[in-house]
């Protein structure tokens, strides 16, 4: 092991000897950088992301978690997992902000509204936030309403869920929209490809602070025609919304 790796190491058993809670890995990474300045962002990352596998006193209790072994006890694992889903903010708590971005930061609607649970009443999914961009009534020339659908998704283990989701959201919308977490690390990359092959955007953000997510855009989403038959049978499931989105 190399004298850089090697004080990342250290440094990483030190830190985890404060945190019997456990860290995830974007905390930890920063925790890192904090104590080795000097250390190289790549060699950081690549040192710790699986030292699981490379140092005995280290273990990952849930995905993305890193602990000490000698706080792991009996049950301890599930108590974990019980902490991470009682303090894990809802999904739907972030769909209104994210439909307020989509409007005043992004410029992408006039309007958008929360919508998320099984409105649309099919397996091909509902969008979480669905908004309009309607030209004025002082435009010269007017255009017809675009609409702009997004996938909203907190669990990074439903990531590729999502994007199936945010594809099928194109059969009726103009642009689409896929939002996934920022500690999502080592999936961010080969989604943000694949969301610029399909023409579909793509937002990062907090899952820990429904207050001020941080919403962060890395891919804007392209303008495509979508299948008229299933943008009118879908707004029909709108009820009040459709009013106030037209």
């Amino acid at each position: 092991m190399s004298t850089q790796r090697g004080k990342i190491v250290s440094a990483v058993l030190q830190i985890l000897k404060d945190k019997p809670e456990g860290i995830r890995y974007s905390e930890l990474f920063r925790a890192v950088k904090n104590t080795l300045p000097e250390a190289n962002d790549n060699t950081v990352h690549s040192t710790i992301w699986d030292l699981d596998k490379k140092v005995a006193e280290i273990t990952k209790p849930e995905r993305g978690i890193f602990i000490l072994r000698q706080y792991i006890k009996e049950g301890a694992e599930i108590k974990l997992r019980e902490e991470k889903i009682s303090k894990g903010i809802s999904e739907s708590a972030f769909y209104a902000s994210f439909a307020d971005y989509l409007v005043k930061d992004l410029g992408e609607c006039t309007k958008a509204v929360p919508l998320g649970g099984n409105r649309f009443g099919d397996r091909w999914g509902t969008p979480d936030v669905f908004g309009v961009y309607k030209f004025s009534e002082t435009d010269r020339i007017r255009p017809q309403p675009e609409i702009v659908s997004a996938e909203i998704k907190t669990d990074t283990s439903q990531i590729i869920t999502a994007f199936g989701q945010a594809c099928a959201y194109k059969l009726f919308s103009h642009k689409v929209y896929l939002v996934i977490p920022e500690d999502a690390e080592r999936d961010i990359e080969r989604v943000e490809s694949l969301c610029m092959r399909f023409g579909i955007g793509l937002i990062l953000f907090d899952k820990n602070n429904a207050e001020n997510p941080n919403w962060a855009i890395r891919a804007r989403a392209n303008k495509s025609e979508p299948d008229f038959f299933y943008v009118n049978k879908y707004l029909e499931q709108l009820g009040d919304d459709l009013k106030n989105l037209f």
